[in-house]
């Protein structure tokens, strides 16, 4: 009786063995389902083909193509940023009467300078008989000619 007692142990351990094998290719088969549906909805949301190196080769060409632009337009937005230093941007204006009969403030000085603050100033004199308008140039924020009050109050608004 001793054998057979030692003979169903073996058929009890052998029994849990392969009811412990069962459960792991039950849950290994499980596994591999969602994982074929996770590898299925990702070759769909890839696209065309079903060749995952081929989908790479193509990703990397893209991303190539996307640097080169990126580089491209990083240079054309330096060469902006460099030319727009010499545009007449900053802007300034100052009406007045330049004669005591002559109201309505239709005289003006306008000054117009780039970044580094180089461009000209225009005095627009309005009369009763003429309007004449003078042009002065400046260089970083200075003219070499004398500037009327409203002159120099039109560049340092322009220069602010």
């Amino acid at each position: 009786m001793n054998m057979n007692f030692e003979f169903n142990l073996f058929n009890v351990i052998i029994l849990i063995i392969n009811i412990a094998l069962i459960a792991i290719y039950v849950l290994n088969s499980i596994k591999l389902t969602k994982l074929r549906k996770n590898y299925s909805d990702f070759m769909t949301k890839l696209g065309k083909g079903n060749n995952i190196n081929e989908m790479l080769q193509e990703y990397v060409k893209s991303v190539d193509e996307i640097k080169k632009e990126n580089n491209e337009i990083e240079r054309y937005c330096q060469k902006l940023d460099t030319d727009s230093k010499n545009y007449l941007k900053n802007i300034g204006l100052v009406r007045y009467n330049a004669y005591k009969d002559t109201g309505s403030n239709l005289s003006f000085a306008l000054a117009i300078l780039n970044e580094h603050n180089t461009g000209i100033v225009l005095n627009g004199i309005y009369g009763r008989d003429t309007s004449n308008i003078y042009a002065k140039p400046v260089v970083e924020g200075n003219c070499e000619y004398a500037l009327s009050k409203e002159e120099k109050e039109a560049l340092d608004k322009a220069i602010k």
